[in-house]
């Protein structure tokens, strides 16, 4: 029941505000619009070789823009074949939604005004007590949401300005805080994203994590006065990440030299 009322609200916010609710393919031929391994099977009346999709229709709903749809969204079901931990399922439902013309200001904006309406509705409260990664957490959805920075948060919690540092400091850091990495895929971006989570579980919020630097952030539009960073927001709440966004990034030459 509360899952139902969970999504329901979140449709009914959306629609309220001009967005069309699209259903877009989940067996797909090319695994576009995340960074994930996928599942993958056979058409057999095909005879073709697909994938289950690891987006919410990310590549499909970019078309419809183009096709003159200005706001649309998807609530649906979508697959990756990794690991499993209490943050992270093979299967999960999700919902995204593009917005022509906006920013990740008014992304960040209209995500904050949807996490309200949906607790409200939900759970009947704004205010929550919630016990997450070994620590306890008081959250206020009502409050204005706090900004942290990227770079000068991991510096606060680990010492490390990311900026400067090389990838062996990074691993030094990592090695010291006992924090376990995978080094299949391994560069200086998956180090700093790796120091990054272990900051992150120690954030209370509610809050936006912005000034995500480019080397994590491959699909984000730069910010214009500070190239090095994008415009992209992460929602957090009690040390996790509920939702991801940003101004895409249009530039054709900047994507592919990324």
């Amino acid at each position: 029941m509360k899952k139902a009322a969970f999504w329901n609200s979140i449709r009914s916010f959306l629609m309220r505000k001009g967005f069309t609710e699209v259903y877009t393919p989940i067996l797909e031929v090319t695994t576009g619009g995340g960074d994930a391994t996928p599942f993958h099977t056979h058409h057999n009346a095909l005879d073709l070789d697909v994938y289950l999709r690891i987006s919410c229709g990310e590549l499909w709903q970019k078309r419809l823009m183009v096709a003159g749809l200005e706001k649309t969204f998807e609530i649906g079901r979508q697959f990756r074949n990794e690991g499993m931990s209490p943050e992270h399922l093979q299967e999960y439902d999700q919902m995204e939604f593009y917005w022509a013309y906006a920013n990740h200001e008014l992304g960040m904006q209209l995500v904050e005004e949807l996490f309200r309406e949906m607790a409200q509705e939900t759970f009947g409260t704004l205010r929550f007590s919630l016990n997450r990664h070994g620590q306890s957490f008081d959250i206020d959805l009502g409050r204005t949401w706090e900004r942290y920075d990227y770079t000068e948060t991991i510096a606060n919690l680990t010492g490390i300005d990311i900026s400067t540092a090389s990838l062996e400091e990074i691993e030094q850091k990592l090695e010291q805080l006992r924090i376990p990495h995978s080094r299949q895929g391994w560069n200086i971006g998956r180090a700093t994203d790796t120091l990054w989570k272990w900051c992150r579980r120690r954030i209370s919020g509610s809050g936006f994590l912005v000034n995500e630097p480019v080397i994590v952030s491959p699909l984000a539009k730069r910010i214009s006065t500070r190239p090095h960073l994008t415009e992209r927001f992460h929602a957090i709440i009690a040390g996790s990440e509920l939702g991801n966004g940003y101004s895409e990034l249009n530039d054709p030459i900047d994507q592919a030299e990324r």
